[in-house]
């Protein structure tokens, strides 16, 4: 009991000293306007709220993250396949490439993949 609450108080202060110690060294300033925006959002979240927003780059960032989750889902299939048997396991996974195939065939087709305008 005493050891392990020794480690938790060094822990908790070699962690604030380290903390202290890089907000000391770190030369971050608050007028740093290029360090205080967001990555890659898209807008300039000083101005004007009222400015349209793009909606090229809001499909674009859609379209992203449909594929990026697509990805997770397809991951399982390669340490299942051990399980099931190899037809079902193939038909289920080409099935679901073609659903996506048939998506991302529709977005092209709408022009939502045109980045010029």
């Amino acid at each position: 009991m005493v050891i392990s609450t020794m480690a938790i108080i060094i822990t908790f202060v070699i962690s604030t000293v380290v903390m202290i110690i890089a907000f000391l060294v770190s030369k971050k300033t608050i007028t740093d306007r290029e360090k205080n925006t967001p990555f890659e959002c898209g807008f300039d979240p000083k101005g004007s709220a009222r400015l349209p927003f793009s909606l090229r780059f809001f499909l674009i960032a859609l379209i992203f993250l449909i594929f990026d989750v697509e990805i997770t889902l397809l991951l399982p299939l390669a340490s299942i396949l051990k399980m099931v048997n190899v037809f079902s396991w193939l038909f289920t996974g080409l099935f679901f490439i073609l659903i996506l195939l048939l998506g991302l065939y529709h977005e092209w087709n709408q022009g939502a993949l045109d980045w010029a305008e």
